[in-house]
């Protein structure tokens, strides 16, 4: 039974792998289906590119833009920091919340 029944279901299994004309795509993801990969943008560390921006804890305008609505530090491979300045961001952080001047997690309602 263990054969007849997998024999059954086709020479891709349940889930299948051709569109509905018969042509695989599997080995090129998106080839066949008209969309493209697109190339991401090398996104650059805001405080290397201008040397007047300063981390400071007491800048919380600044600091807002680097943290969630729900509290959490925006990671550098989204918002493009380097790995020194990521880490004065998150002391920055840090001690702007234990200033009172950012919130630890989101206001409830």
């Amino acid at each position: 039974m263990g054969k007849q029944a997998r024999q059954s279901k086709g020479s891709r299994g349940a889930r299948g792998g051709a569109d509905e004309e018969g042509q695989d795509y599997r080995g090129r993801p998106g080839a066949e289906r008209g969309l493209r990969r697109r190339i991401p943008r090398r996104k650059v560390c805001r405080f290397c590119a201008d040397k007047n921006l300063a981390i400071d804890y007491k800048n919380f305008r600044l600091l807002e833009s680097f943290i969630t609505d729900r509290g959490k530090i925006i990671p550098s491979r989204i918002t493009g920091n380097c790995a020194p300045h990521q880490r004065r961001l998150a002391t920055a952080i840090k001690r702007a919340r234990v200033a009172a001047l950012l919130p630890f997690t989101s206001q409830q309602v």
